[in-house]
């Protein structure tokens, strides 16, 4: 979708208004009359009825849209501009970060404004976007994926209780917002889907050195056994767990932990959308791993589980990342969708009450949309209903967007 801001465009002035703004409370589903929302300095610091002209804002018009929370996603992969992992590899670091430029900023087109990298984003890439010497969502970021000798793809390798404090030090010191581990096989890893990763020892002394530095642990995993292996040891946050049962569910409750499923990979696969070719069988078994992962989404809803909204998407994939909501409205309400992506994803993430929410005293980070969501999911997966996104304060608009005057 065409948008007048382009990576590198002049900031925006420091106020921001949006005139009539019907607000969607993402708790309650409830829609707000008509509203005025003044952003200053990145955050929302009136939400009134006030028709007050604001001096040196820029005011839009958001009649006749629903105004909602910027979209979490909180397992993304925005390095991954290639499904081809050995491309990334060959990449230099500089056309690297500028591949990863050009995602970010595309994330924010489809409504993203903060996003959890789950393997590959550095603090300096977060400080570039906090800086605005690159456009994109906020970002959290925990480095490379750690995982055992035979784990998974595009990881950084460590064995034993020593190696793995040493290299879990390093990455916090140097401002980690979490540690990923790979605790299981999985898809497109060489050990097999079923096999557990790392040994309770190792896995302890992460989730213990994550706690030293006030941070916590996501793991990679799939099968039930190592799901509820990993709650059991104190990771914090599920990636994909494809196969649930009802010691996970039970674990999930008993520990506070958050499930982060991942279905738009898996349908990104089966729908050729990856560049990856799969003979019959492995489409098969990836088409299992799909249909599993919506019966345990399913069962993880029903029981009260806290979910948050994630795609692990690669290469062409990214594209679809809205993609997800579609998906889980097939088993969840949409408003249960919604929230994955908005107040449970700031909960993930600890910016609860800063993200995820349109209230005073929040970031500005804001999207409107034509309709409720709330009542057609389709609204979001489809992204053509977006309309105005508004990032830190920033406006990124449509061109002939609703802009009234600025004063």
């Amino acid at each position: 979708m065409p948008l007048r801001n382009d990576p590198g465009s002049a900031p925006s002035p420091a106020t921001v208004v949006l005139r009539d703004a019907a607000i969607l409370d993402v708790e309650t589903g409830e829609v707000s009359a008509p509203r005025t929302i003044v952003a200053h300095a990145g955050d929302i610091v009136e939400i009134s009825t006030s028709t007050r002209t604001v001096a040196g804002a820029e005011e839009f018009s958001v009649a006749g849209t629903t105004v909602l929370p910027g979209l979490i996603d909180a397992h993304a992969h925005v390095t991954q501009a290639s499904g081809d992992f050995a491309e990334i590899l060959s990449w230099t670091p500089a056309y690297h970060a500028a591949r990863t430029a050009r995602e970010l900023h595309r994330m924010l087109l489809r409504g993203f404004t903060t996003v959890r990298d789950m393997g590959g984003a550095d603090t300096g890439l977060r400080r570039a976007v906090e800086e605005r010497l690159i456009t994109g969502p906020m970002l959290k970021v925990g480095g490379p994926i750690f995982a055992p000798t035979g784990g998974h793809a595009l990881t950084r390798v460590v064995d034993g209780e020593v190696e793995v404090r040493r290299a879990l030090r390093a990455e916090l010191r140097d401002g980690a917002d979490h540690i990923k581990l790979t605790l299981s096989g999985g898809v497109i890893s060489r050990m097999r889907i079923d096999s557990l990763g790392f040994s309770e020892a190792e896995i302890v002394a992460a989730v213990d050195e994550a706690h030293l530095a006030h941070r916590y642990v996501g793991a990679h995993v799939y099968s039930a056994e190592a799901v509820a292996r990993a709650l059991r040891l104190g990771v914090r946050t599920i990636e994909h767990g494809n196969f649930l049962d009802e010691e996970c569910l039970a674990l999930f409750l008993e520990r506070g932990a958050f499930y982060v499923p991942t279905l738009a990979t898996f349908w990104a696969i089966v729908e050729g959308h990856t560049g990856r070719h799969l003979d019959p069988d492995a489409r098969a078994a990836v088409v299992e791993v799909f249909e599993r992962g919506l019966e345990s989404l399913a069962l993880a809803d029903r029981a009260g589980v806290r979910i948050g909204y994630g795609t692990d998407l690669h290469g062409e994939g990214l594209a679809f990342q809205l993609e997800e909501f579609r998906i889980r409205g097939r088993v969840q309400d949409p408003l249960s969708v919604i929230r994955a992506a908005t107040v449970v994803g700031a909960e993930i993430i600890g910016e609860e009450g800063r993200v995820g929410i349109v209230r005073e005293g929040a970031r500005a980070d804001l999207i409107a949309l034509d309709g409720d969501p709330s009542q057609d999911l389709s609204l979001l997966s489809s992204g053509t209903a977006l309309r105005l996104v508004l990032t830190d304060g920033q406006p990124i608009r449509l061109d002939g967007s609703q802009r009234r005057r600025t004063t």
